[in-house]
């Protein structure tokens, strides 16, 4: 695997992952609510930390129990259509559930005023219990261990490897935050607009990406079988 294809694995992995709708409206309320730097910063910084421990945990694994998780190995084929058939399964859920609840919000959006206002060490506490929990991200999560583990890289390469992931799995958090730091009232109608996109497009998005990313893996996991 060439560096490109690497760093824009994790990217893309961490991407996916980052594109949580629960995560992302918590955020955008936090940062049109009181104390937005500091509530969101925090927010922000569990996200970060919760990603980056989860992926190094990982990786650990892997290294313990000796995985071979090089292109056409039974484990990497293995995992990219466990992982290709789980995204796909999840972005089909999402594209039924938003084509027929058309314009009704979300489930998950009547519960997010209720995290909003938790007190911060519970807020950071469920929001990454929320991250790790998630099949999907588990699978991501997963998926990009791999790719790090197969890699075969020296022991600093792989903590860029994965503090790459992370950047890629916080940008969508990242962005928002950086926004309000630097003009608040500026960004306040764009957050406004962004919740409400959110809140009313959220599960197409995260459906295109997960059948995207899974319809990568499952043809990454058919080349594999072709190895093997």
């Amino acid at each position: 695997m060439s560096d490109t294809t690497l760093w824009a694995e994790l990217l893309a992995y961490g991407t996916g992952i980052g594109l949580s709708p629960i995560h992302i409206a918590v955020l955008l309320l936090l940062l049109l609510g009181s104390q937005p730097l500091k509530r969101g910063g925090w927010f922000v910084a569990g996200w970060g930390v919760t990603t980056m421990a989860t992926s190094a945990l990982l990786v650990t694994v892997g290294h313990s129990l000796v995985l071979d998780m090089t292109q056409g190995s039974h484990h990497r084929t293995g995992l990219d259509l466990l992982a290709g058939g789980a995204l796909i399964a999840v972005g089909g859920r999402e594209l039924l559930r938003s084509l027929s609840e058309g314009d009704t919000p979300p489930g998950w959006t009547a519960s997010v005023d209720r995290f909003v206002n938790m007190p911060l060490p519970l807020l950071l506490l469920l929001g990454a219990i929320a991250e790790v929990a998630s099949p999907d991200d588990l699978v991501l999560f997963a998926k990009s261990a791999g790719v790090v583990l197969a890699a075969q890289l020296p022991t600093w390469q792989e903590l860029i490897g994965l503090l790459a992931f992370t950047i890629g799995a916080s940008l969508l958090l990242l962005t928002p935050l950086i926004a309000v730091a630097v003009g608040r009232e500026k960004v306040v109608p764009v957050l406004e607009r962004g919740k409400e996109i959110l809140f009313a497009r959220g599960e197409l998005v995260v459906a295109a990406v997960s059948i995207g990313i899974g319809s990568y893996l499952g043809w990454q996991g058919i080349i594999g079988l072709t190895l093997t």
